[in-house]
């Protein structure tokens, strides 16, 4: 893929840039694997915005994707097509599998069309293979990780990104390091993907303009104290001054925002980090 910039005949296109689309093969999706997006504004039953600085502009179809591919074992599967995904920073790949059904896939990086993928335990270590941890040697990437084994894939989902499969350890454990930094104890069941996820130039893409943000449903807002008094407790001060208050606070005003431990002490998935992610 090549970063495209523009010419600039305005401000706003002068730094701006995009990714190329060759990489695609259909524009358009596989309708049965599709459902409308309802538009709700953000707002609960009560009419209350739950998720604020969002924005509803573009219309959308959501492409479902197939996070649990443990009940495809040992079905070999077709790429179909490479397709771009509104929703996601990755590409998507249209798997057609040896019965006849067709799903969607997260695409992993150089996934071309004709390639067959397999969810099995004896497949090869090829690109695109899901596998269990136990089958797969160490040092090498995967992404589509689960936390709970034969749940569903939580981790490592966006673009360009991939985790390091690590050592073995008691109680049928693997290490795995992720992009944050920290490493963590995996169950040897728990189902991954071999490789890292598509469309790495996604970082080197330059917004440029403001509405370009609208297309993907953000709007603009400022520091919470240049708000006034109602809106936040560090609004009401004048420009960039003090907030005023011997530490920061949350929108609400009931907790201390930096710095505040969200964890609970208590929460077993606690016992499976090994270390910390890596602090800003």
């Amino acid at each position: 893929m090549v970063i495209i910039s523009y010419r600039p005949y305005t401000p706003s296109r002068r730094f701006m840039t995009r990714v190329s689309t060759s990489d695609i093969t259909s524009s358009s999706p596989e309708k049965s694997l599709t459902v409308g997006m309802k538009n709700n504004s953000w707002r609960n039953n009560q009419w209350r915005v739950t998720s604020r600085f969002r924005w509803w502009w573009n219309k959308r179809l959501y492409r479902m994707i197939d996070f649990r591919g443990y009940d495809k074992l040992d079905i070999p599967a077709r790429v179909v097509s490479i397709e771009y995904d509104p929703n996601r920073t990755s590409r998507i790949a249209l798997l057609f599998y040896a019965d006849g059904e067709k799903r969607y896939v997260l695409a992993w990086k150089w996934c071309s069309v004709w390639d067959v993928v397999q969810n099995w335990s004896l497949s090869p270590i090829v690109n695109g293979n899901r596998k269990q941890l136990k089958d797969i040697p160490e040092w090498v990437s995967i992404y589509n990780i689960e936390l709970v084994p034969f749940t569903k894939w939580k981790l490592i989902k966006s673009a360009w990104m991939s985790a390091s499969l690590w050592w073995w350890t008691s109680q049928n454990y693997r290490v795995i390091k992720l992009p944050s930094g920290e490493v963590r104890k995996f169950h040897e069941n728990c189902w991954a993907t071999i490789w890292q996820v598509s469309h790495e130039e996604h970082r080197n893409i330059v917004i440029g303009k403001a509405w370009r943000k609208r297309w993907v449903w953000k709007k603009p807002h400022v520091l919470w104290k240049s708000m006034n008094a109602v809106d936040h407790p560090h609004g009401w001060w004048e420009w960039h001054t003090s907030l005023g208050m011997k530490s920061p606070k949350t929108r609400t005003g009931r907790k201390v925002a930096p710095g505040m431990k969200t964890r609970r002490k208590k929460n077993p998935s606690q016992t499976f980090i090994i270390s910390r992610r890596k602090k800003k």
